[in-house]
Parts: structure tokens; sequence; C-alpha cells
């Protein structure tokens, strides 16, 4: 795991969720499946070189429709669409600002056009937000197991909104995650908003000591 890269593994299946540079991929095992969320580059290098360096033959590439300049031979998973992947159920949750961007009327993540994702294997769903902010689809999900949750600015939002949000849909576990930013994020203030209410805060070093 790093920054906003994640690997997954259950039923003999191979997940992985944004690989992108700098994350170093030597010795984990091939993808079965890779998820894009967005075409940023710290969620798939422009030269594709994670996705090929994670990649066997048989892997499937699913991404939102922006990524397929990117991946041009990827499959297009869109905001709502569900689709099986062996013994997995993979959801495409809209991720998207609601009022931050580079200026006045225009947003660093349009509404409609990227995905987060809920992965559900068995009765176990395991959510991963991409670059979003507290966004009503979000708020509504149910029976999350663990919660992968983006909080940097200006990108997407503050850890105590972040925190506001998983309080809305209450996930057993919450892991913080794309949380590098300048000024850095106060991961404090995140677990200090979520102290008491059942939720686990678990805290994973994703980032190399400076």
């Amino acid at each position: 795991m790093f920054h906003a890269s994640v690997l997954v593994e259950g039923g003999g299946k191979v997940i992985y969720v944004d690989p992108a540079k700098p994350a170093n991929f030597a010795g984990l095992p091939s993808a079965d499946l890779i998820l894009i969320t967005h075409e940023h580059g710290d969620h798939v290098d422009q030269d594709q070189t994670s996705i090929k360096a994670v990649s066997k033959a048989g892997t499937q590439v699913w991404v939102p429709q922006a990524v397929t300049k990117i991946v041009t031979t990827a499959s297009v998973i869109s905001n709502g669409e569900s689709k099986k992947f062996d013994n997995w159920t993979i959801e495409a949750v809209p991720a998207y600002n609601l009022v931050r961007g580079p200026s006045e009327g225009r947003f660093y993540h349009p509404k409609g056009m990227y995905n987060g994702y809920v992965l559900t294997y068995g009765d176990k769903r395991f959510y991963f937000s991409g670059d979003t902010e507290g966004v009503p689809e979000m708020r509504a999900l149910k029976n999350i197991e663990a919660a992968f949750v983006c909080m940097n600015l200006p990108y997407t939002m503050t850890a105590e909104e972040a925190a506001d949000a998983v309080l809305a849909f209450h996930p057993r576990v919450i892991i913080p995650y794309h949380f590098r930013s300048n000024p850095p994020t106060d991961l404090s203030a995140f677990r200090q908003k979520l102290a008491s209410t059942g939720i686990e805060v678990r805290q994973v070093e994703i980032y190399p000591a400076n």
C-alpha cells in the first residue's frame, strides 16, 4: 500500500486499486484485476509502467471512461455500475468534488467522471474512495467492513470532513490513505473525531520516512 495504491487478495484472486509510481511492486503477486479510479498521475502512470509491472497474461483492467485515453484496452465501469469478477462483486461509486476546484465553477474531480469502488467477497465489503469529498453516495454506503478514505488538500477534503463522512456510513474499520498534502493532513484530528464511535481507525505507514 502506498498513497492510493492498494493490493487486495481473496478467493485466489489478486486485485490492485490504482497501481502507480512511486509505489514499488517488486516481489508482489501479479494482478488478476486492476481497478483505476481516475486519470491523475498519482493513480495511474501516464505510460502505464505500474500497470505493466503488475500484469500477466489475462489480467483485466477496469476504468472509468476518462481513463481509456491512457489505457486504451481497458474495460469501462461507470458510476453506479456493478460487475462480477469471479467470486468478487465490484461496484463503481461516484467520486467527485462538491466545492473544491482550481477556479470558480471548476472542480478537481467533476461529478460523473471518476470512480471509487466497493469490492465485495462473501459477506465482506471493502470501500476505496479514490479522490472525492464526502459526497452523498459515500455517506449512503452500507455494511462496509473496511474503508480506505482520502483526505488531502486542496484536492479532496480535510481530516475533519473525512471523519464526518465516515461517521455517516460507519464502517467497522477505517484506514486513512491518500493523505500526503501541503500543509500535511492532521490525522490526529481524524482519529479524535472518531474516538468512542465504535469505528476502529487503523493507521498504516504508507509513506516512507523522509
